[in-house]
């Protein structure tokens, strides 16, 4: 990191910052070509849940390449100046990497459903089963996360 003055290194903090998140970009490559789709999603454990419809390029790009990228970002905010080069930007924000794996059981469905309704919530629900049929929950082990701020 070319800002260690800016860089995080507490894991409690990087995870504030992740739970504090409304949105996850999630970056992929199929092949030489990237690919960033904005998600909701959940966090517990070291894990990141988000849902998606049974296909689709983000899932087809997963079955043939799982590591991903992960961005988080929170407290954004434009510091103005009276010169262009001096604006600045306030943030605190997550990178984070691991390897994405399609959940395709009920109960895994269930279980990441929950921990996504959680985190916009705080409450878990009862899932029908002809809605567990409909989706598919993608799971990101992150092995490894880099925080970064300007506060």
């Amino acid at each position: 990191m070319r800002r260690r003055d800016r860089e995080i290194t507490d894991i409690s903090v990087m995870e504030s910052i992740i739970r504090g998140s409304s949105v996850c970009r999630m970056g992929l490559c199929d092949g030489g070509r990237p690919y960033v789709v904005p998600m909701n999603f959940g966090y517990r454990d070291g894990k990141v849940f988000m849902h998606s419809a049974m296909e689709g390029e983000k899932l087809d790009i997963i079955r043939k390449n799982p590591d991903v990228c992960l961005v988080f970002e929170t407290d954004l905010e434009i510091v103005r100046a009276e010169e262009a080069c001096s604006f600045s930007m306030k943030y605190r924000s997550v990178i984070a990497r691991g390897r994405a794996s399609i959940q395709e059981e009920a109960a895994d469905k269930a279980y990441g459903l929950n921990v996504i309704m959680d985190h916009y919530t705080g409450k878990e629900f009862e899932f029908p089963a002809q809605v567990l049929q409909r989706i598919v929950v993608i799971t990101v082990d992150i092995e490894e996360m880099t925080g970064k701020q300007n506060v």
